[in-house]
């Protein structure tokens, strides 16, 4: 075994083989009991992801302690020397200097006999920092075992570069993210963040309290936060709006073609009676997000498909010719379009010696299925967020009692830094759909505001994606991935950051998670998971991934381009009041029933008498606040 000839306390061991990044040291005689101390402090030895140091001049080169072992002697050896020796595998990820900050990457290598010290406390504290020491970082948490070491992010990396948060469920992975959150909405701190969640599931407003904005599809009015979720249509591009709305048309082109030209016809009519300031009617075409009347065009596009007329009465193209039922008044039943009503034509009719002839009327484009799904969605009230857009909703003639300023200033320019977008509310056909819109409306607008004050590149947009593994996945044929994949790949120049969070990794997409550039990596169980992880990391860190499965809950290892080194941390949550809604539930509290101050658990009696009216009704109107009942 080799004898340490040093005698400063750090040394632990000396190099042996070196290839790549990859470092094999073998430590030293003094070192059997695995334990040393310095300055009166105790380090053990050889701990997996514990960081090393290797001296190389006036430069210190940094790893991380990967695999630890005790091989046998070659033969050669005489008889007198140990049986084996201990040794260690260290994976190099950076360098500094004494008078310069820890950067990655290395410009040489340790050469053989080098020595190896253990990083000290103090070290951990010149490469980490302290909060305060720059204005960039923020805390998150402790590094793990040195509670006096803040775990802090570049937040200028963690927003631009994008990032990561994933762990299998119930590791804390939310309460995780709802932390993150807090550090970086803090309103004294950063009162002109921009911070924008897609909450699936409706956990994230209890977290952020007063700091944020909830959009819902059924808000509670006594909450003052909560504002409806009105998405308009016509901001959509022409291709979403289609898919969103009419749904399948004719492989042929012919309707679609159709539908773009009135579509184009009816914003350049807006535009005729409404002028906006900077806008060319030569140059709207189908995406231009310019109000236009859905009720309208659905409505004409009814008459077409199922219209029938009275040749002897004019021409087809003469609604003075057309043939309605009548109401029980006499009336024609014509429907309105504003309502979603269709008209009610009466039946073709050609009996010989009659001399009322009743015909379809002519150029059906066949998409009466297609027209008939528009129709029963203006009726429905599920759908009224995109449909039936509250001030947003044109009127006959496309005029809007609000535009599209006043929307993008509620997601993302109001009071608070922070806006919550509750998809819970959703129908789940359109989840995916309905996020890829959000996500499309916001990148093209700071896309096109990039060289305003109000743009991306003088306040950045932080998207936080959670459950991302039910949009992004690994097919990427999606209208969400496609956006994301633009997002993570253009983003940055633009001021548009993601997070991606996700309890099954290897579910989205690479191209997604690889361009990711910093990772909170909790408790994976999975495998395939982990392996996922470790394959989009830059640094050859696969022995600090292999400790994945056993971290405790709320526990992360941070690594990538937002941390100055990659650390095992402790997240420190949000209070109890503030953490999302997303705890498991309780089956058993520890405590007796007298003593328990848990409402509910199967070891509680409750009321078997008890109604299930609330029950159902949170059920049938959709929304878990309990609202009255309402007065007829």
């Amino acid at each position: 075994m080799p004898q340490l000839e040093s005698t400063l306390p750090t040394v632990i061991g000396t190099v042996q083989d070196v290839s790549g990044t990859t470092v094999s040291v073998t430590l030293g005689s003094g070192q059997q009991s695995g334990l040393t101390f310095v300055n009166g402090q105790g380090y053990r030895i050889g701990q997996i992801g514990s960081f090393v140091k290797i001296p190389v001049g006036y430069t210190e080169l940094f790893g991380i302690v990967s695999q630890v072992g005790a091989s046998a002697v070659p033969a050669s050896r005489t008889s007198g020397e140990l049986s084996s020796y201990p040794w260690m595998t260290v994976q190099l990820i950076g360098e500094g200097r004494k008078s310069e900050r820890f950067q990655r990457g290395i410009s040489q290598y340790p050469t053989i006999d080098d020595e190896v010290h253990l990083v000290a406390e103090s070290d951990l504290q010149a490469i980490y920092g302290r909060v305060g020491a720059t204005n960039n970082y923020v805390k998150v948490g402790h590094i793990t075992g040195s509670e006096s070491i803040d775990a802090l992010v570049d937040i200028n990396k963690l927003v631009t570069r994008h990032s990561a948060v994933v762990g299998t469920t119930g590791s804390g992975k939310s309460t995780t993210v709802a932390g993150v959150l807090s550090a970086l909405s803090d309103p004294q701190r950063f009162p002109s963040a921009r911070i924008v969640v897609l909450d699936l599931h409706g956990e994230y407003g209890k977290a952020l309290g007063d700091r944020a904005n909830v959009f819902r599809i059924n808000p509670d009015a006594a909450v003052d936060n909560e504002i409806a979720l009105r998405i308009p249509y016509w901001a959509l591009n022409f291709d979403e709006m289609l898919r969103l709305t009419f749904g399948i048309l004719p492989a042929d082109g012919k309707a679609r073609n159709l539908i773009l030209e009135r579509v184009i016809a009816a914003k350049v009519a807006f535009l005729k009676a409404h002028p906006i300031p900077g806008i060319d009617e030569a140059t709207v075409g189908g995406d231009s997000p310019v109000p236009f009347s859905l009720n309208k065009l659905w409505y004409d596009l009814y008459c077409t498909e199922f219209g029938t007329y009275n040749p002897a009465l004019g021409d087809p193209i003469n609604p003075a010719s057309w043939t309605y039922e009548k109401a029980s008044d006499g009336s024609d039943m014509v429907g309105d379009a504003m309502k979603g009503i269709p008209p009610r034509f009466r039946r073709i009719k050609d009996v010989r010696g009659d001399d009322e002839k009743i015909r379809y009327l002519p150029d059906s484009l066949n998409i009466a299925n297609a027209v008939e799904n528009l129709g029963s969605k203006l009726r429905v009230s599920r759908f009224d967020f995109l449909l039936k857009a509250g001030d947003w909703h044109p009127a006959l003639d496309g005029k809007v009692e609000k535009d599209l300023p006043e929307l993008i200033k509620q997601w993302i320019g109001g009071a608070n830094t922070t806006s919550i977008i509750d998809l819970s509310g959703i129908p789940s056909s359109m989840t995916n759909d309905i996020i890829g819109v959000v996500l499309r409306v916001l990148y093209d607008a700071l896309f096109w505001a990039r060289q305003l004050s109000e743009g991306g590149r003088e306040r950045p947009l932080l998207i936080v994606m959670e459950e991302a593994h039910n949009y992004l996945g690994g097919t990427g044929d999606g209208l969400a991935a496609s956006i994301v994949k633009r997002i993570v790949k253009e983003g940055r120049k633009y001021g548009i950051g993601a997070m991606i969070v996700s309890q099954r990794p290897a579910e989205i997409d690479p191209t997604i998670l690889s361009q990711c550039g910093t990772f909170f990596a909790l408790r994976l169980s999975n495998s395939t998971d982990r392996s996922h992880v470790t394959s989009t990391l830059s640094d050859n860190l696969e022995g600090l991934t292999n400790m994945l499965p056993i971290l405790r809950t709320g526990e992360a290892i941070i690594l990538g381009e937002a941390v100055t080194m990659p650390m095992r941390a402790s997240i420190h949550p949000p209070p109890k009041n503030r953490r999302p809604d997303s705890e498991d539930p309780l089956v058993c509290d520890v405590l007796s029933p007298e003593e328990s101050q848990s409402p509910g658990g199967w070891n509680i009696r409750l009321n078997a008498d008890a109604s299930y009216e609330d029950f159902v009704r949170v059920w049938r109107q959709q929304n878990p606040s309990l609202k009255p009942p309402v007065e007829t």
